[in-house]
């Protein structure tokens, strides 16, 4: 079976498609896979993950190699295959798609993730001569040691890259080889680092010491080039040179720089990529001398070296049996921990006749482990798969040289997500679709998993992956189970890649809707009900809703929403299932009502911001440059435009503007408003061009120019150092020229869009440019007595005093005396323009970019692409689908103990990946922090034993209880005298302020209105306040939790 790809040639792929995981991997890289085929042998629910990652990640072609039929228990975690399909081969099988009748489904369906991958079907022999087409081989349900082996040793001899992985229940193991030379490229993905320098020693070794605005983040070993430095000239031509780490803001470089020129000033530092070469061996080789295994589990320390043994005696099984143990069966799980010890006794043997070169062995074979793995190793897990097929997938595509291998085996387990008391009858086969799960969990374990209630916040690229694991692992989908799913966004070509649930045909529509629909598809039992709104919909999501709630998963990518639902979880008492990506690197945290933190009590980094006078004057990174220019595309085409239309809608606008803002700020947006309101609706599409080229020259010449003339290049500072140093890069301006495309293409993107601003066509020819171009009269440069901001400290000032006071005022008057009445204007109003960052049509990534470079050429800065300038200016995440299933694999995980109710805090897992490198680390949710009040400060805590964010204190009221009531609630039933209660950042009562006390007659529900300036939904029942107050025999300040203040019973 054969399906061909769409037509595509490599030296132009389609980013409308590919733009995210482009900015994880890079363009090279992607040409690169584009000329790989790669062999998937089996199609069971790991095959199947490894096939659909790799096809969305835009290879050459994939072949699918199977040669067994379909059970009705491959349905656990084989997303493409219906009830009907079973006895029918996994490859091949024949089902109905979404809106096609009779299409070949495990082939077809695969295909339809990425048109540009030919996706074919293979039932045959695995064959020499079909082995030599592939550039990747990858093995997944593995039957015997003799068949894994020759295909292993075959692709090892013949320099096609060969993976092995395989999920056994809650075990499962990656192994890699590619070959005896393998160059990489990029170990880590990273950005090399870039440094502005501050000095060099003329030392043997020399010192190098960078600009105090970032760590370096080098690493002993790495290598180095010098471009631009003044004064010590010979670094700017010298090699990659290797450094040692002295400090955060030093390093050595292995040069005597006793003989060069003395340092002066300036000049940059950058990182070079090393490529790095390894040599693997063959599996054959790998099984008795594995090597050095990569870590999993800290937590876990020997436990890969027992599974080595471990999955070889499941192998030995098979041999024997041609199967795999039966499902809690004792005597065969006996007889697999036997085999490993065979094999550990064998080792053992041999090293003892071995002085070097000793294979592997331990000490004493782990009979628990190996034992669990025997007996649950007919399981197949879709949380599992997920796991495992993103990183083997993510294996694959580092055949192109991008990021690091892993290096060769990888072990993991989740074994603590057994059940902690053991019925091997319930484990039993009971002919359902989940049988692969009951052989892990039991039959009880699946009833209770059916009627659970989850609320899924996110549809997109986790979204999509999460519902497809609820839905083979039979979430929700008994009679009392329903996944509520709510995202607000529409399907856009550019989620294709990574939010395998849409196809073509569903760009534009809901994604909550459409995800709903295809896993109704993949499993007809599930019960989900899809919203299109905000999580803060509290009309919608209301306290029942809430409390009705087993559990909440995010797959949110906006800070503000998870903090929200956080908190709710917190309020209500709800565990939360959290995650996230950032292209090859994720990670997970689970908050357990009163064991853990939550999610907000750890708050990220804030985010850099670059200071206003690094944007306006003083650039050195092309990342202020973009920034620069997203921000005037604002301005131009957005902000003023606005401005114009409230001005002609609102007849108290200036007046307003002047009550509201300084006069600098009042006559900077009065002369927009003039500018835009002069043409008004006469403009013409050559004026349109006019525009563009005065532009260009004010803010890429005069501009500059007058910077140049304020701080010459020589110019000395009061402190007597060079004005223009470190991070300050002295500025040329430019002279306009027709025949530079640059320049040009400024005029072009300008000039469109400004005709889209007024609603005008837009269309003319390049000759009509050009001969507006040379009749535009633009205004001579001039230089200005004007302040300019030079330290990131230091506030803008507002305005001038005295005379330039008095000059801006008289501007202000007769710009307000000569703007249109507005009934002249009538109708007519400008149409701001909201920035599209994936439309290549619509000229705005072309003016940003534009813009961009021509500052950055401005300041000697190295220019991007639109590429990255896209990534920068839309504030684009990168990311893969290779991350995305890996990280919600080990959710799924958590959510099985979620699900059992009895796990202790030691055996859930915050985890954090990183693919590229590859690295995991395993941790134990922190503990929520307990207040105990403070006794430097005087504070003492109430309760006295401490509290935590998860506590509250209850009060059961009415909607007429007054304040007081509640303040002698307090004294009456927790002796405590209330000082001042709050909601949220309202203040709703002090008794340090004598006007609040008339509020004490007043209804606690009529305060909470007028501090928050709205009235109560129907929907809510309660406040949470926040109460200062004092231990009233004591007079002791106190600390106190949350007040659940109830004004309404629940139906």
């Amino acid at each position: 079976m054969h399906l061909p790809a769409r037509a595509r040639t490599t030296s132009k792929l389609d980013l409308g498609l590919y733009s995210r995981q482009v900015y994880v991997l890079g363009l090279e890289t992607m040409k690169k896979l584009a000329e790989t085929n790669v062999l998937i042998c089996g199609v069971k629910g790991l095959g199947l993950e490894i096939a659909k990652n790799v096809v969305l990640a835009g290879v050459k072609s994939v072949t699918l190699h199977d040669t067994e039929a379909a059970v009705l228990s491959d349905l656990s975690s084989q997303f493409y295959l219906f009830e009907e399909d079973v006895g029918k081969n996994r490859a091949e099988v024949r089902l109905h798609h979404f809106s096609c009748k009779c299409c070949i489904a495990c082939v077809h369906r695969v295909a339809e993730l990425n048109p540009y991958v030919t996706v074919n079907a293979h039932t045959g022999a695995l064959d020499e001569a079909f082995l030599s087409s592939f550039q990747v081989v990858v093995m997944t349900n593995a039957k015997s040691t003799s068949e894994l082996t020759r295909v292993s040793t075959y692709c090892h001899d013949n320099r096609i890259a060969f993976c092995w992985a395989e999920t056994r229940g809650l075990f499962g193991t990656i192994f890699t080889d590619f070959g005896d030379s393998f160059v990489v490229v990029d170990t880590n993905g990273e950005e090399p680092e870039r440094h502005i320098i501050s000095s060099i020693s003329q030392d043997n070794p020399a010192i190098v010491t960078v600009h105090d605005e970032s760590r370096h983040g080098l690493e002993d070993g790495d290598q180095v080039i010098f471009d631009e430095v003044e004064g010590m000239t010979e670094l700017n031509s010298a090699k990659p040179v290797k450094v040692t780490v002295t400090g955060p803001y030093t390093f050595q470089i292995a040069l005597d720089t006793t003989g060069y020129t003395a340092y002066e000033r300036g000049g940059v530092v950058q990182q070079v990529k090393v490529p790095k070469e390894l040599k693997f061996s063959s599996l054959a080789k790998s099984f008795l001398t594995p090597g050095e295994f990569t870590m999993s589990d800290f937590a876990k320390i020997g436990r890969a070296e027992q599974l080595h043994f471990g999955f070889q005696a499941l192998l030995a099984y098979q041999d024997k049996h041609g199967e795999l143990p039966p499902v809690g069966d004792e005597n065969a799980a006996n007889e697999v921990v036997q085999l490993a010890k065979d094999l550990n006794q064998q080792a053992k043997n041999e090293n003892a006749s071995r002085i070097a070169d000793k294979v592997h062995e331990v000490e004493e074979i782990d009979e628990d482990i190996i034992r669990k793995l025997a007996m649950f190793s007919r399981g197949d897990l879709s949380p599992m798969n997920a796991f495992f097929g993103g990183i083997t997938a993510q294996e694959v595509l580092k055949i192109s040289g991008k990021f690091h291998p892993l290096f060769q085996w990888f072990y993991f387990d989740a074994v603590e997500a057994l059940p902690s008391e053991l019925n091997l009858a319930d484990h039993a086969p009971v002919g359902s679709r989940y049988d692969n799960q009951i052989a892990v969990f039991g039959k009880s374990f699946q009833d209770k998993l059916e009627q659970q209630k989850y609320f899924l916040c996110g549809a997109g690229a986790l979204g999509c992956e999460f519902l497809k694991n609820f839905a083979m692992m039979g979430l929700a989908c008994g009679e009392k189970g329903t996944i509520f799913v709510t995202d607000m966004d529409n399907i856009e070509k550019s989620n294709l890649n990574r939010q395998f649930l849409f196809r073509d045909y569903d760009i534009g529509k809901m994604k909550s809707q459409a995800a709903s629909a295809a896993i109704k598809v993949m499993n007809p039992h599930i019960r989900v009900t899809p919203y299109e709104i905000p999580v803060q919909t509290e009309e919608t999501f209301t306290e029942e809703f809430w409390r009705s709630l087993d559990g909440v998963c995010n797959a949110l990518d906006n800070l503000e929403a998870r903090r929200y639902t956080d908190y709710q979880c917190v309020t209500y008492g709800k565990p939360l299932l959290e995650s996230g990506t950032l292209g090859a690197k994720a990670n997970t945290q689970v908050v357990l009502p009163h064991k853990t933190e939550s999610y907000s009590a750890s708050a990220d980094p804030p985010e850099k911001t670059i200071p206003m006078c690094t944007l306006k004057n003083f650039p050195n990174k092309i990342e202020h440059t973009i920034e620069w220019a997203r921000d005037l595309f604002g301005g131009f085409f957005k902000n003023q435009a606005e401005d114009v239309n409230n001005y002609l809608d609102n007849p108290d606008y200036v007046k307003k503007l002047k009550a509201n803002t300084n006069i600098g700020v009042l006559k900077k947006t009065l002369e927009g408003i003039e500018a835009y309101l002069e043409k008004g609706n006469t403009i013409t599409i050559k004026d349109c061009v006019a525009w563009a080229r005065v532009h260009f020259e004010e803010l890429f010449h005069n501009n500059i120019a007058q910077l140049a003339y304020n701080f010459p290049e020589d110019h000395i500072t009061s402190n007597g150092v060079r004005f223009w140093s470190g991070p300050k890069r002295f500025p040329r301006a430019l002279a306009f020229s027709e025949d530079d495309t640059l320049h040009m293409d400024f005029i072009i993107a300008g000039t469109k869009l400004l005709a889209h601003l007024y609603g005008i066509d837009d269309h003319i020819s390049m000759e009509e440019i050009h001969e507006v171009l040379k009749t535009t009269t633009v205004p001579t440069f001039v230089p200005k007595k004007v302040k300019i901001q030079t330290d990131p400290g230091q506030q803008e000032e507002p305005s001038g005093g005295g005379d330039e006071h008095d000059a801006d005022e008289a501007a202000i008057q007769r710009i307000v005396g000569s703007l249109p009445d507005r009934q002249q204007v009538g109708d007519w109003r400008l149409k701001p323009i909201n920035f599209e960052k994936d439309d290549d049509t619509n000229y705005h990534m072309a003016f940003i970019t534009a813009a961009s470079n021509l500052r950055a050429r401005n300041y000697s800065i190295k220019e991007a692409d639109v590429h990255k300038t896209k990534q920068i200016a839309g504030k684009i995440i990168p990311a893969i689908a290779t991350t995305t299933a890996m990280i919600t694999g080990l959710v799924c995980l958590e959510l099985y103990k979620l699900v059992q109710g009895d796990k202790k805090l030691e055996q859930f897992k915050n985890a954090f990946v990183n693919l590229a490198l590859p690295f995991w680390a395993f941790s134990e949710p922190l503990p929520p922090a307990v207040h105990k009040g403070n006794e430097a400060e005087g504070t003492k805590s109430y309760p006295a034993e401490g509290w935590t964010e998860w506590d509250k204190i209850e009060f059961n009221m009415t909607e007429q209880t007054t304040l007081q009531e509640l303040v002698n609630r307090f004294k009456e039933e927790h002796n405590i005298v209330v000082n001042s209660i709050a909601s949220g950042v309202g203040l709703m009562y002090t008794s340090y302020l004598p006007g609040h006390k008339a509020r004490l007659q007043q209804p606690v529900t009529d305060i909470w209105c007028t501090v928050n300036k709205k009235t109560i939904p129907a929907t809510k029942h309660f406040f949470l306040l926040s109460v200062e107050g004092e231990d009233a025999a004591t007079g002791d300040e106190l600390e106190l939790p949350d007040i659940h203040f109830r004004f309404r019973s629940v139906a």
